[in-house]
């Protein structure tokens, strides 16, 4: 009884203040800055600053997108070379995923990574479920202007899987999507916390819900996940994996954590590029 008392004064606390609950939840869920990881700002040195600019029909304004370009050293040479669209999580702007970036570059793409708004040097405005696919689709579409003989693929890590998985079901012209340490919804997520057992998900209203949208991705999918992730749990990139249709393959990284997977488990990246994609070296590194 003590527990059903204090779920329903839970619940009415946060009904109380309703009109302030979509935004609390969008920097919680956000937590957006011009923050970076230590480090980041190395990473990112010789890689080029692009900017994207296009008008919001949904908020009614201009925008203006900050991103990090880091074209592989094949690039120019080899014309068959692919490019990735990089979607960050929460909490860390562009420059804080530039070691991430630069391990997809060491695996033969050449990388965008973009900044949501609220993020970084982009406009400064609170981001939301809404406007960060909006400024997905601007850079992808940007990206797709820009090398449109280029085979294209769509990465997201955490949030940003969310972020990829819908962009992949808008878009037709994308030769694959990789999503790694993320999840099935923002209400699932929030079960897996020790209070998770408070009945919120019906007051979520950022939920994020890959699950029901991963069926209608039309490329091939890499769901990736570290076994040691504590923070978004393996058992949800699982099941997230199962319920995709197309052509897919689950990575497991023994080891890896929700920050470090893609470094540890490279080896197990590139053999899953060869296998799904098709991506040996031979296509990635060497013009022929």
């Amino acid at each position: 009884m003590t527990r059903l008392l204090l779920s329903l004064a839970t619940a009415l606390a946060l009904l109380a203040g309703c009109a302030t609950l979509d935004e609390k939840q969008r920097v919680w869920i956000f937590q957006p800055s011009d923050r970076a990881w230590s480090g980041g700002a190395y990473a990112a040195e010789s890689m080029e600053d692009v900017w994207i600019d296009f008008h919001s029909a949904q908020d009614k304004e201009d925008v203006r997108l900050h991103g990090l370009w880091a074209p592989h050293e094949n690039f120019a040479a080899n014309p068959r070379a692919p490019v990735l669209l990089y979607l960050h999580g929460a909490r860390w702007n562009v420059t804080g995923s530039a070691f991430r970036m630069r391990r997809m570059e060491e695996l033969g793409f050449s990388v965008l990574g973009i900044d949501y708004r609220g993020f970084g040097q982009s406009t400064n405005r609170l981001p939301s479920e809404r406007s960060a696919y909006e400024d997905a689709r601007a850079a992808w579409d940007w990206l797709a202007r820009r090398y449109p003989e280029r085979p294209r693929y769509i990465f997201g890590h955490s949030l940003g899987g969310a972020i990829a998985i819908q962009l992949a079901t808008q878009v037709n012209d994308e030769k694959g999507t990789l999503v790694e340490g993320t999840f099935t919804s923002i209400p699932d997520v929030v079960s897996t916390f020790k209070w998770g057992w408070l009945p919120l998900s019906p007051l979520i209203t950022q939920r994020f819900d890959s699950l029901q949208r991963v069926p209608d991705i039309g490329s091939p999918l890499l769901v990736v996940h570290g076994s040691a992730d504590q923070l978004i749990k393996p058992e949800l990139g699982q099941r997230l994996f199962e319920a995709a249709k197309g052509p897919k393959r689950f990575v497991l990284v023994e080891g890896g954590s929700h920050h470090n997977t893609n470094s540890v488990g490279q080896a197990q990246y590139r053999a899953a590029l060869a296998e799904l994609f098709g991506l040996d070296d031979s296509i990635r590194l060497v013009a022929r």
